[in-house]
């Protein structure tokens, strides 16, 4: 029997520490599994662990062979005792959520994604999946001294660019890897662009309405004008080698609604440059729109999905006049023009993995020649998710992640895996 992974808990001083004599378990939907070394891996560096309040730790006793919910510190009697989970580094994706039964009027977990966690061998370990190698987002490769000298360059050369000054709070601020990239003159530069979004996302990260949880970053107070836009894509794509620029980014609505400026914007950039590939993040609701931007050198979208069923997108995305159908327009059009095309697929354990979103998922790929998904830990509450969707469809025991992930590769061997938008170099295979 391959060995157990030790539990990991936190006391009320956010002290991490491990178990004897208990297991880690990993949660998806209803089912609760111990993990395994087999199962997990070394945590990524760069990940985050995180306390979890309002909640008691559902662990694997090793003496009794049995799940048991922890209601206090073993260590330490008559004091409370925390799930652990971890918040995984980019490029991996989750296996199993961290196992824990909620206390009641226990508030909604702040907006990451909750993995597994365990210890073993002086090292923690996590129940997940490397999908994406590269190193884009690696911290080991941001150094902040290189980000302020870039952020300084970049001041003298663009005193005006009111999109410059807002990338300088992304990255010096919210932290974002993408705007730090700008500032290193490397790999992918995010352009935002768009104030207003047409869906109401539940876990919107820019702008939470009517809701207890906190959105962690603001949305862009202002839309950029062209010459902004065109400015800072240029910038990047002439110093940049393989570059990727991208409207679509998590401090903004949707670039759709912006295409009064983005559409010249490419233009300007198409008119100075054929280098570069420049990509859209976004929900596909203006098919119409899309095809415009097309049309003047958009080169690769990403379209962001949580379920390939209507029902169930419909109850996370809340559209706000556009459809499901409208979304599946856009990809065919993409593919018809020959365009780039992935799916950003937002998935949490438990649900994701279900017989039924598992079918639903290769019947989508078989109708819809995309080129690539990019596997992505929705940030959201794992327990008030999965009430969200089971309020909209129904879904049975999880066959696994990894074995969804197995089932869609040998079913479509050409569908690339990643997480991050590829240059138009790594386009074909």
């Amino acid at each position: 029997m391959e060995k157990t992974v030790s539990a990991v808990v936190a006391n009320a001083e956010g002290e991490i520490f491990d178990l004897p004599g208990y297991a880690a378990m990993g949660m998806s939907g209803e089912t609760t599994v111990p993990l395994i070394t087999g199962d997990t891996i070394n945590t990524p560096y760069g990940s985050e662990f995180m306390l979890l309040p309002d909640r008691n730790p559902v662990l694997f006793n090793l003496a009794t062979k049995e799940s048991e919910i922890l209601w206090e510190n073993p260590l330490e009697p008559g004091n409370p005792v925390f799930p652990v989970a971890v918040f995984n580094s980019p490029g991996y994706v989750n296996t199993h959520t961290s196992a824990y039964t909620e206390k009641d009027n226990a508030q909604n977990l702040p907006l990451f994604s909750y993995g597994a966690v365990g210890w073993q061998n002086g090292s923690f370990r996590s129940a997940a999946i490397r999908v994406d190698r590269e190193r884009r987002q690696d911290l080991r490769l941001m150094k902040q001294e290189k980000i302020d000298n870039g952020i300084k360059r970049l001041q003298q050369s663009m005193p005006t660019n009111r999109l410059v000054r807002h990338l300088e709070k992304c990255a010096l601020e919210y932290g974002c890897p993408a705007a730090k990239n700008f500032f290193l003159g490397r790999y992918e530069a995010p352009l935002p662009t768009s104030q207003r979004c047409n869906a109401d996302c539940a876990g919107c990260i820019s702008l939470q309405k009517d809701s207890d949880i906190i959105n962690p970053q603001e949305r862009i107070p202002f839309t950029p004008t062209p010459d902004e836009i065109a400015e800072v894509a240029l910038e990047h794509i002439q110093s940049v080698n393989k570059s990727v620029v991208s409207f679509g980014q998590g401090c903004e609505g949707d670039p759709l609604l912006a295409a009064k400026e983005i559409h010249p914007a490419i233009e300007m950039i198409r008119a100075t440059t054929s280098r570069g590939t420049i990509n859209m993040n976004t929900n596909g609701s203006l098919p119409d729109v899309l095809k415009r931007l097309f049309d003047v050198g958009l080169d690769s979208i990403r379209i962001s999905m949580n379920s390939t069923r209507k029902v169930c997108y419909n109850a996370y995305f809340q559209p706000k006049g556009y459809t499901f159908k409208d979304v599946e327009r856009s990809i065919d059009l993409a593919v018809k023009k020959g365009k780039f095309v992935s799916i950003n697929y937002l998935n949490i354990p438990g649900f994701t993995d279900s017989p039924e979103e598992t079918e639903s998922l290769l019947l989508f790929l078989k109708k819809h020649k995309i080129n690539m998904i990019q596997w992505r830990n929705l940030n959201y509450d794992p327990v008030s998710y999965l009430n969200i969707m089971g309020s909209a469809a129904t879904f049975g025991s999880p066959i696994g992640m990894k074995r969804l992930l197995e089932k869609v590769k040998n079913d479509f061997p050409s569908i690339k895996y990643g997480y991050f938008n590829p240059p138009r170099e790594k386009f074909r295979p």
